[in-house]
């Protein structure tokens, strides 16, 4: 199938609406491709900046979802596949230099405010947190804080005993990216025999995604949201998988005492992490479940929270 015949046949709706353009905007000195990487990093594949070389010709290397993403972004940005198809292999490099800073910058934006943010909805009605956590210092959150450490215990594992929080604090028990914390689920519970219960449905989750793609004010706001910020730039009017997985993966670095989000970073192991999830959700035999994840969430976003369905 060729690039142009898969732009007309792109068989799944879930990244279409995400990418596709909103009102035109006045012109920028920056190439538009760099804001198109911003929001297609988000929602659709946060790849670090040196593998969008490979992305940009190598599609066969990538899933199903991602080369749908790469086939809308094509689309959606007037002149890019013909550039692509007769530009040089050094403007074909450059194409994917400048969508990776997009979504390189867009990754260190959120990565910098969610690192106050998220002090603000771990705990429930505004209580302070005891001992007090820095906003502009993560040195002691992770496992050194009995909040966030409670927050990212890995479901299977009881916080609450002693010997597990001090094998976590000493790094004596390491903690991989595909061993999911407690954070993910709704009321910080796991059900061992119903997986899917509660996955994803947390309101600190919710919370970070507003933040994100309409406006750090209206995470306070009961009404509904306006959808403003990036995801009316980009004409987004649902939710992704990949953003999903997105906004996880920069909440539990935000609560981590890690300071440098980087794929080298075998402590969170965030790249990891990322990956796992977004496993889950492009795994056939979990579509139905997927689906009613997707139809959660976008009430969530368009929608005021139920709040008797989300936990601190």
């Amino acid at each position: 199938m060729t690039t142009e015949e898969a732009i007309t046949t792109i068989p799944s709706k879930r990244a279409a609406s995400a990418l596709q353009m909103g009102p035109r905007k006045k012109a920028s000195t920056s190439d538009p491709l760099i804001s198109h990487g911003r929001h297609f990093g988000r929602t659709v594949f946060a790849l670090y900046w040196s593998k969008w070389k490979i992305l940009l010709w190598r599609t066969s290397l990538l899933s199903e979802y991602i080369i749908i993403g790469l086939f809308i972004l094509l689309d959606s940005y007037p002149g890019l596949l013909e550039r692509l198809k007769t530009g040089s292999e050094e403007e074909i490099i450059h194409v994917g230099e400048l969508i990776g800073k997009g979504a390189a910058g867009a990754r260190g934006d959120d990565t910098k405010t969610l690192k106050s943010a998220v002090l603000d909805w771990v705990t429930l009605n505004g209580a302070a947190i005891q001992p007090p956590l820095h906003r502009n210092s993560k040195i002691d959150r992770g496992f050194n804080h009995e909040l966030t450490g409670s927050l990212l215990c890995p479901v299977g594992l009881d916080w609450k005993d002693a010997e597990t929080r001090e094998s976590l604090r000493s790094g004596e028990m390491s903690v991989c990216g595909d061993q999911w914390p407690i954070f993910l689920y709704a009321h910080h519970v796991f059900d061992a025999e119903d997986p899917w219960c509660g996955l994803l449905r947390n309101r600190l989750l919710v919370c970070a995604y507003k933040h994100v793609f309409t406006s750090p004010s209206s995470v306070d706001k009961e009404s509904k949201a306006t959808r403003s910020g990036n995801a009316r730039l980009h004409g987004m009017n649902s939710v992704t998988i990949a953003s999903i997985a997105y906004v996880a993966t920069q909440v539990r670095f935000a609560l981590s005492s890690s300071s440098v989000f980087s794929r080298t970073d075998t402590t969170t192991d965030s790249e990891t992490f990322y990956h796992s999830l977004l496993d889950l959700f492009e795994d056939p035999d979990e579509s139905k479940e997927v689906d009613d994840l997707l139809t959660w969430w976008n009430r969530c976003f368009l929608l005021p929270p139920p709040q008797n369905d989300l936990s601190a």
